[in-house]
């Protein structure tokens, strides 16, 4: 029997999360919270933890301390057999400079690979909700002998231009590989959907050093989509695999191929929205293969009737650890852990992150809550969508976002510029 590889897993988590503004003011996109409980990069570390794959690096470079304080207080793992979930911040070895893009961040840090000297090398991305079980990627990789194994999904045409999209042949090898074009080529038979990459991959070791090592003779390679994977597309060297195939313990039928990208403030919404079905498409309850978080000594979620006697109504939604419903009708929503919702608040589809305060007769709809917002008793978001737009940024469907720390306490608030 053929030994296991031994495998380094580079997590990136450098970016700068532009499109999910404001919730990325004053914190990496990797450490925004989601489903009340967790932080995206939960998901993708919870996988590597579920596959044993645990020699993890995650690359971090902007706004970082939020995540690094999670990745260090929350990822410990015993060091007794070497293992190790570490944040690394840019360090500028390679001159003074932060990361040029993905490939480029890679070469910054090659000495950790240099350390670890792993068979292969996994690089993931940190900011995607989705159950993978990377061993049986790692392991058709080993069997096509490819240099790099690319994952991929169905997308539908109109939203295959925000990701690198794939031209395969019937054995699973890249023949070409169009990173965010304006016109993606189609799947066989298919003309409405495209085969998107996931930004997941695995290298032979030795190819990713090579690739993303600047040399005189060939352009640079900043970044993986827009040129690794093209040039070893080349080559013949890349090869696709389908994570519709992926089959993770414990997990139902519906759920198989469930991947989301919540790089916008829609996409992050309706993902969340995803959570609270009565039978979820992506399921939180799945012992086999659990997300892994923090968990605080905080107690129980307490639901009580208000301060005049009023029943508290739930209804399809979260409620995290420590946070207290008095009295209040919450209804398809997410009350994340410490959040308090007063007597008389109606929340619908919103999502409330930890330490938020809804005063007495709030109303919340459609919208998200940034953290330590105290709403005054009364007021009203997402009811009048003019007034919404004077003060808070609004996303494309109307999804209204009060940043991280809003201050109510002026009657208007002060005016923010949407985005």
């Amino acid at each position: 029997m053929a030994a296991d590889p031994k495998v380094l897993v580079i997590v990136l988590a450098g970016g700068e999360g532009k499109r999910l503004l404001p919730l990325t003011d004053d914190r990496a996109k990797p450490a925004v919270p989601f489903g009340g409980a967790y932080r995206l990069i939960d998901f993708a570390l919870s996988n590597f933890a579920n596959a044993r794959y645990l020699k993890i690096v995650v690359l971090t470079q902007y706004k970082s301390h939020s995540l690094d304080r999670h990745i260090s207080q929350t990822w410990r793992v015993s060091t007794l057999l070497g293992n190790y979930v570490t944040p690394v911040p840019a360090q500028m070895r390679r001159g003074p400079h932060w990361f040029a893009g993905s490939a480029d961040a890679i070469y910054q840090n090659l000495n950790l690979i240099a350390d670890e000297q792993p068979d292969l090398v996994c690089v993931f991305g940190a900011d995607h909700i989705y159950r993978m079980d990377p061993r049986q990627m790692v392991e058709e990789h080993l069997a096509t002998g490819a240099g790099v194994t690319v994952a991929a999904i169905p997308v539908p045409r109109r939203d295959a231009t925000a990701f690198g999209v794939i031209e395969a042949d019937a054995e699973g090898r890249i023949s070409a590989f169009h990173e965010k074009s304006a016109e993606p080529p189609t799947m066989p038979g298919d003309p409405t959907r495209c085969l998107a990459s996931m930004g997941n991959y695995v290298f032979d070791t030795d190819t990713l050093c090579e690739i993303v090592t600047p040399r005189p003779d060939r352009p640079s390679m900043a970044d993986l989509g827009s040129h690794v994977v093209p040039a070893l597309t080349e080559r013949g060297v890349a090869r696709v695999y389908d994570f519709s195939h992926n089959l993770v313990p414990g997990q139902e039928p519906r759920e198989r191929g469930y991947w989301r990208d919540v790089g916008t403030i829609d996409a992050y919404f309706d993902a969340n929205m995803d959570l609270i079905a009565p039978v979820p498409v992506f399921n939180l309850y799945n012992d086999a293969w659990p997300v892994f978080t923090d968990h605080r000594p905080l107690p129980p979620a307490k639901i009580s009737r208000g301060a005049a006697g009023e029943a508290a109504n739930i209804e399809d939604s979260l409620l995290g650890q420590g946070c207290i419903v008095s009295g209040a009708e919450v209804l398809r929503s997410i009350v994340s852990p410490t959040a308090y919702v007063d007597h008389g608040a109606k929340l619908a589809e919103a999502i409330v992150f930890p330490g938020v305060h809804v005063g007495a007769g709030a109303v919340l709809r459609r919208c998200i809550v940034d953290k330590n917002v105290k709403i005054p008793p009364g007021v009203r978001i997402g009811v009048e969508p003019e007034e919404d737009l004077a003060r808070f940024p609004v996303s494309a469907s109307g999804v209204v976002v009060v940043p991280k720390g809003y201050d109510f306490s002026t009657l208007d608030g002060p005016t923010v510029a949407a985005h």
